[in-house]
């Protein structure tokens, strides 16, 4: 097996360790364009690690923004797979250079104690972790209609990003992050301090309702361009962001725990979802 391939193993892997949905979406794709959403996926996986569980995840985002750019100019470490892969992509598709630097760019973001007041300034940080993906991705699974389906493409990862917002709230919090807007928490007079003390009531309910009725109407946008997509690549996109829609409701089901359960769609459900994709 030459290094090539090697390298799109190791990415793979990687997504099938930690994105179980991801993975089952993108499964359904032709072969290179697979191996290639692969490889953005462990770039935004790599990223992601070093502003989570770095141990000096300023200095390391610093390092691996210098080793991006310098892969840009061709110069990367060969015994690394995710540049290996990601050479191999850059050379195949039309990648958008500007997206890699933004979602660096939105993952710095977590490292300040940034101060989200409206929901412009949430649907700006979903732009930097979650819109550019979909931006990465789209020469991959679309290639030529990018343009078209950029806008689109920017509101499914806002979609995405406040339903990953609304079943992590929990989890933020003990990561010291909060992504509720504060103009939220006054409108319903809710508290920090009634989040801190995992309070489960009207008015909490009402601000996760009134985010995932947010998150609705841009999946709702998404949806509305999904034709454009080549056939290969229209159902795993459209996979993913209903599997992704679903966590929404297994949070309601739950009755909105979102403090002590991490909220997942059952394997049984995600290949019902799949096979009503038409």
């Amino acid at each position: 097996m030459n290094r090539i391939l090697e390298a799109y193993d190791h990415c793979e892997n990687i997504i099938k360790l930690h994105s179980k949905t991801f993975y089952r979406a993108f499964s359904l794709l032709p072969k290179d364009q697979k191996k290639a959403v692969w490889a953005v996926y462990a770039f935004c996986r790599r990223v992601d690690d070093i502003v989570d569980e770095g141990t000096s995840p300023s200095e390391e985002l610093r390092q691996f923004e210098m080793e991006f750019e310098s892969f840009l100019n061709g110069y990367y470490r060969q015994d690394e797979p995710i540049w290996v892969a990601l050479d191999d992509v850059f050379n195949r598709f039309n990648m958008d250079v500007q997206a890699f630097r933004d979602m660096i760019k939105g993952q710095r973001m977590d490292l300040r104690e940034m101060n989200y007041v409206k929901m412009a300034d949430v649907l700006d940080y979903s732009y930097h972790v979650a819109s550019t993906v979909g931006l990465m991705l789209l020469p991959i699974l679309a290639p030529g209609k990018e343009q078209q389906l950029r806008e689109d493409g920017i509101y499914l990862g806002y979609a995405m990003q406040l339903t990953n917002i609304l079943r992590d709230i929990g989890e933020d919090l003990e990561r010291g992050r909060l992504y509720i807007p504060q103009d939220l928490l006054v409108k319903y007079e809710y508290t920090v301090t009634d989040l801190m003390d995992h309070r489960v009531n009207e008015a909490f309910q009402s601000i996760w309702e009134e985010m995932a009725e947010l998150a609705e109407e841009y999946y709702e946008k998404a949806f509305r361009t999904m034709n454009l997509y080549p056939v290969y690549s229209r159902t795993p996109v459209k996979g993913a962001a209903l599997l992704y829609r679903a966590i929404l409701g297994e949070v309601r089901n739950n009755h909105y725990n979102v403090f002590s359960k991490k909220h997942f769609v059952s394997k049984d459900a995600k290949e019902k979802i799949i096979s009503t994709i038409s």
